[in-house]
């Protein structure tokens, strides 16, 4: 009954054009007929609550159904979020500031918010910092960042500009691990941890390692990269863009990706597990961490983790997804 309403709640606000186009596009990629790769993309909605894209990011069409099996796919993961999450408490994830008053001690920062703090008091936070960091409060994706340049000159211009452009939250910038920071020093280079808490214990169920790629932010939908680690918090395969681009070595720095080991992975997972306590109404979360030199810091967290796992073609054939770890500690 779940996978049937999930199915008519996705036709009605299904972008058929769209879905054609991927069809297309898959079909292709595939060397399998337009109509046969139609059907199974249906066929997929109605078996495992995988909408196209899902068919076409995690390869469904390299699959036979016992593997599909072990993919999470978007309509499993809303249950997840509609299961464990108590939507009364999401706010304190969606807005940043209230976020930041909530797990404040696990962000090793100083910020303010501008609607509540003068301009003399502003001056005094932008003493001794070059640069500050200013965030709109309910944006996500990289998207309403902005990096200021502090001119205490001009601390009034600034602050007007920033309440203008309703970027109320001023944080110190994060100075991140000096390794990671070489592997690119464009943006802050984050972990994204999904955990769960069960009641008593947290569990960490996948963690992937976010990469900036000529930008200001490690955003996927920004222009970033991402990829995945293993429970040491050693990258096990190559980076992957929104181009579905195959990055062994980072562009920019020419740096190697593969086999990059995150320093401080054992604090991170640590500082997740802590702080995912904190916040017991819900359970599934998506935490974005920074590495410290020699420490972690969280930056934001997120209600919708979002569906990440190793696609087909990247994994030497194990042809396995995410969904047989989340099944260890999850009711699905």
């Amino acid at each position: 009954m779940k996978k049937i309403k999930y199915l008519f709640k996705t036709i009605k606000k299904m972008d058929f054009k769209n879905m054609f186009k991927i069809t297309k596009q898959v079909s292709k990629k595939a060397h399998k007929p337009f109509i046969f790769t139609l059907f199974d993309i249906i066929h997929c909605g109605l078996k495992y609550q995988a909408g196209y894209y899902d068919y076409q990011e995690f390869e469904f069409y390299l699959l036979n159904k016992e593997e599909r099996k072990t993919y999470l796919t978007r309509g499993i993961n809303n249950s997840l979020v509609k299961k464990y999450n108590n939507k009364d408490f999401w706010y304190l994830l969606q807005d940043k500031i209230e976020f930041n008053k909530k797990f404040n001690k696990y962000l090793k920062r100083e910020w303010i918010d501008l609607r509540n703090t003068s301009l003399e008091e502003f001056e005094k936070f932008l003493d001794k910092k070059d640069y500050v960091i200013a965030k709109e409060l309910d944006n996500c994706g990289g998207k309403g960042i902005t990096k200021v340049k502090v001119d205490k000159k001009n601390a009034k211009k600034i602050r007007n500009e920033l309440i203008k452009n309703k970027q109320y939250l001023v944080e110190e910038m994060i100075i991140q691990n000096k390794k990671i920071d070489k592997l690119y020093n464009g943006s802050v280079n984050t972990l994204r941890f999904f955990t769960f808490f069960d009641g008593k214990e947290t569990h960490i169920l996948n963690s992937i390692f976010k990469i900036g790629n000529n930008g200001f932010v490690d955003n996927f939908s920004s222009g970033g990269m991402y990829t995945f680690l293993n429970k040491e918090g050693k990258v096990i395969c190559p980076a992957i863009d929104q181009a579905d681009n195959k990055i062994e070595v980072h562009p920019t720095s020419k740096e190697k990706i593969i086999d990059f080991v995150i320093p401080n992975f054992d604090k991170a997972c640590k500082l997740v597990k802590e702080a995912s306590k904190d916040i017991k109404e819900i359970q599934y979360i998506g935490w974005d961490v920074a590495i410290l030199e020699n420490d972690a810091c969280l930056v934001e967290g997120n209600e919708f983790p979002g569906v990440f796992q190793i696609k087909p073609s990247f994994d030497n054939g194990k042809h396995e997804g995410i969904l047989t770890e989340y099944k260890k500690y999850m009711d699905i």
